[in-house]
C-alpha cells in the first residue's frame, strides 16, 4: 500500500451500526398524522424522503440539513433546521434526530435527542395505491418536561402549529418534486 492509499484508508470515516428505535408509541399526548397521495411510484418518493441532505434545495422552509454521524442503513444522527412561517414571519426551529432507513418496509424513522422535541418519535411509510404513494408521517411525543403545561403545549401548540405546520409543507415540497422528477404533476392529497 502506497503513502497516498494509507492516508485515504486512515480519513476514510466506516459508518457505524444503524440506531435501534422502538416501534412507534402508541398513546402519546401528542399524536399528529399528515398524509399525503403522490402520483409517483413508491420508490422514488422513499429515496427523495431519504435524501434529507437535499431538503434545503427542494424545500424553502428549511435552512439545513447536516448529518453529524453516518450508518450503515443510510440513516444517522442528523441535524435539521427549518422555519416556521407565520404571515411575514418565520420562527426558526431546530432539532437533533437518529435516523433510521428501513429499505425493506419501506419507511424512516426518526427519535429527536436534541432539541425543544427531544423525545418525539417520527416514522415516515410509504405504500403503493394504484399509481400513487401514500405516504403517511405520524409525530407521538410525551411534550417538554414542563411542570403542568408540558402536555397542553405539545397538544395544542406545538403539534398543530408547528410540528403539522413543517410537516404538512416538508410533505407537500417533496411531493411536488417526486411528481415532476415523474413527469406526472398534480397527484393528490388525501386525508
Amino acid at each position: 500500500m502506497d503513502a497516498a492509499t494509507l492516508v485515504m484508508s486512515m480519513n476514510t470515516v466506516i459508518p457505524r451500526a444503524p440506531y435501534a428505535l422502538p416501534e412507534m408509541p402508541l398513546g402519546r399526548p401528542m399524536h399528529v398524522v399528515d398524509e399525503r397521495l403522490v402520483r409517483a411510484p413508491v420508490e422514488l418518493m422513499f429515496r427523495v424522503a431519504c435524501d434529507v441532505e437535499n431538503w434545503p434545495g427542494y424545500l424553502s422552509h428549511y435552512r439545513r440539513v447536516r448529518f453529524r454521524e453516518r450508518t450503515r442503513d443510510g440513516g444517522g444522527l442528523v441535524e435539521m433546521a427549518a422555519s416556521r412561517p407565520f404571515g411575514p414571519l418565520a420562527w426558526p426551529v431546530w432539532w437533533e434526530s437518529e435516523m433510521v432507513v428501513n429499505q425493506a418496509a419501506p419507511a424512516v424513522r426518526y427519535r429527536h435527542v436534541r432539541g425543544l422535541t427531544r423525545g418525539m418519535d417520527v416514522e415516515w411509510t410509504f405504500a403503493a395505491e394504484s399509481a400513487f404513494t401514500r405516504v403517511r408521517i405520524v409525530h407521538a411525543w410525551n411534550g417538554p418536561a414542563w411542570p403542568l403545561i408540558g402536555i397542553f403545549a405539545a397538544s395544542e401548540v406545538i403539534g398543530p402549529i408547528f410540528i403539522h405546520g413543517i410537516a404538512s409543507r416538508t410533505l407537500d415540497g417533496l411531493a411536488l418534486v417526486v411528481e415532476r422528477e415523474h413527469g406526472n404533476a398534480g397527484g393528490g392529497s388525501a386525508g
